[in-house]
């Protein structure tokens, strides 16, 4: 999830590798918050008309109703910040693993092995790694889990290896078959969730599976090679990190940091600027997949990049399905995709580009969604805007078309989409990750997790990031929630309302913009907010994938974390703490809302956990199950 340019194998973060819990919600001043620094005092005072009521009303939306709050109560005892290796959630709570890295998906495939971590041939039977977005797909009375597998931390796959990297044609195997999608059955037997090895539904989607490129950019040559002349078919999903659903029951799984397996085997290379717009370098991650796939070879396939970072919409009921690359959603560092209706049926997407200073967008569907009819092509046509965001707390959806970008047709919009949002004046982001819509009502909320190039430096594109509106501050390390309400009620609107729900950070350190907003204190901190969802009862369940140093700006924040926050009152309230090093990432819910399911990520990342299964063991990435002791709804 993490805006990486280096390896994820090394002891840096790939981020910095590249260049009272009854709060209120956060009232906002944007124009002193943009200007400049400002007391802790000052930054939380402000109109009150923007408070977080308040802007429910304000925006046109429904008024708070003290039913809804109550049913959104936070009724759970925090928990702490903590350093421990493990999962800690609150009392009357359980926790227990459902699938792990190499955990085998076929009775034939081999146990996970600690010493080498697996082989090409166990990987592809085996359950991915690093797990990130999931989704629970529940038919005829089975489970269904479908886990994007976003990529492998080279040092933990190849601990085996002196180099610490793959270095035979069975590692690169190996390494791109951790990678994709895992569709697993599971089932609960005794009392814990399992994988139900042998189902027909399990089904290991990678690099290599074969796709369908559809939408505009089907055909265009920007997107043609030697195996593929026609521009239609292409291999694999890769760095696959948020995902969503559809009202028709398929899987999105959206391609993020695509870019980092790709190399040059002329060293000489001269590369074009819409290569370094989507950070194409002459070296790759260290995956070294080139080496055995030639298609990853830039300087023999110029246009391979340009058949990744889309959104991918799978079947996880059909595994003879095959998956489809849907360009009209853009193609960008996809976070997450998430699907809502608009008031006349047609389908709303809103999607982030999680790079630094990079755009939020939405797509609006040409067609209806009809219950029980043929939604499959629903996401083929439809009108791809990006946010700009005003000031005074208003915002519009700008049409990304030839005629508002000077782009030659909607087909070069589609796969240069950072160059169309750029050329018209788009807002610069801190980061947008996870977008979650609130089934309650019209609104959705947006992390936009952290930014340190704010205010400092331009986009990877050369457009400006200044400090104002919804990123109101210098150098951000902490993070925000970004929400906004559609004009009339309606997520089609090309017009909204917005402020900040939340703005994270440390108020036992500082006392200024970097302490946070007044729904912030020393018992909730966080920083990094990057997963985001909304349950069945209109709580708001906030991920993060920030630094867990715990000292200096960070101190008593602990490791990474899930808390749930009210959306009416802004109350946030810490449920989880990972173990170490880890990202918490991936949430989801069974059918009957009695367990939900996270995701935990590369835990150890830098050499420091053996999570789940302690003593030496290789740490695993995991999806777990959490449930209450009594049996009731979680979520």
């Amino acid at each position: 999830m993490r805006d990486h340019a280096a390896a994820a194998h090394d002891a840096v973060s790939r981020d910095d590798a590249g260049d009272a819990n009854d709060g209120h919600a956060l009232p906002t001043d944007f124009e002193r918050l943009s200007a400049r620094a400002v007391s802790r005092r000052g930054f939380l005072s402000g109109s009150a008309a923007f408070g977080a009521t308040a802007f429910v009303l304000a925006a046109g939306g429904m008024p708070a109703n003290p039913a809804r709050a109550a049913a959104a109560a936070l009724d759970f005892t925090p928990v702490g910040a903590n350093g421990l290796d493990t999962v800690t959630v609150p009392a009357g709570y359980s926790w227990q693993v459902v699938a792990r890295w190499g955990d085998p998906l076929w009775s034939d495939g081999a146990a996970f092995d600690h010493p080498t971590r697996g082989t090409g041939t166990s990987q592809e039977m085996a359950f991915g790694d690093n797990c990130d977005g999931m989704a629970l797909f529940v038919h005829e009375g089975r489970n269904v889990l479908a886990v994007n597998n976003e990529y492998t931390n080279l040092g933990i796959a190849f601990a085996h290896r002196e180099s610490g990297k793959p270095e035979t044609a069975d590692d690169v195997r190996k390494s791109k078959a951790a990678h994709g999608v895992s569709v697993v059955e599971i089932a609960r037997q005794d009392g814990a969730w399992r994988i139900v090895q042998d189902s027909p539904y399990n089904r290991r989607i990678t690099p290599d599976t074969p796709m369908e490129i559809t939408g505009p950019a089907r055909g265009h040559g920007l997107v043609k090679t030697a195996a593929d002349p026609d521009g239609t078919t292409t291999l694999g999903t890769w760095n696959n990190c948020g995902n969503g659903r559809t009202p028709w029951g398929t899987y999105l799984a959206c391609e993020e940091n695509f870019n980092g397996y790709f190399s040059s085997s002329d060293p000489d290379l001269a590369l074009e600027a819409a290569q370094k717009r989507y950070g194409i370098e002459l070296e790759d991650w260290g995956y070294a997949w080139a080496k055995t796939d030639e298609r990853f070879d830039i300087a023999k396939h110029p246009n391979e990049p340009n058949r990744a970072g889309y959104v991918v919409e799978i079947d996880p009921l059909d595994p003879a399905s095959v998956p489809k690359k849907r360009t009209a959603l853009g193609r960008f560092k996809h976070e997450n995709a998430e699907v809502a209706l608009a008031a006349d049926g047609r389908v709303v997407v809103y999607l982030g580009d999680d790079e630094r200073g990079e755009f939020l967008y939405r797509f609006v569907s040409d067609g209806t969604y009809a219950e029980g009819g043929d939604n499959r092509d629903l996401l083929e046509r439809g009108t791809l805007s990006v946010a700009g965001f005003a000031e005074d707390g208003r915002g519009a959806w700008i049409a990304l078309t030839p005629d508002t970008t000077g782009m030659a047709s909607q087909a070069e919009i589609c796969i240069h989409t950072r160059q169309a949002a750029s050329a018209v004046g788009a807002t610069t982001m801190d980061r947008p990750e996870w977008v979650a819509a609130n089934p309650a009502k019209a609104e959705a909320y947006c992390c936009l997790t952290n930014n340190k190039n704010r205010g400092v430096k331009p986009n990877a594109g050369g457009d400006a990031t200044p400090v104002g509106g919804p990123n109101p501050r210098e150098k951000n390390k902490y993070g925000q929630i970004v929400r906004w309400t559609p004009d009339g009620g309606d997520h089609a609107s090309d017009s909204f309302a917005w402020d900040l729900y939340v703005v994270a950070g440390n108020p036992t350190v500082h006392d200024d913009a970097r302490a946070g907003s007044a729904n912030v204190n020393a018992d909730n901190m966080f920083n990094s907010p990057d997963g985001l969802a909304f349950d069945s009862q209109g709580r708001l369940w906030i991920q993060t994938d920030g630094t867990y140093s715990n000292a200096g700006d960070f101190a008593g924040q602990g490791n990474n974390m899930m808390l749930v926050g009210d959306p009416a009152t802004g109350t946030i309230r810490r449920f989880l703490v990972g173990p170490r090093e880890c990202e918490v990432t991936g949430i989801t819910w069974s059918a009957d809302r009695t367990t939900l399911f996270v995701g935990i990520q590369h835990p150890g990342e830098r050499g420091n956990s053996h999570f789940p299964e302690g003593g030496e063991a290789a740490p695993r990435s995991s999806v777990i199950a959490i449930t209450r002791d009594d049996g009731g709804i979680i979520g």
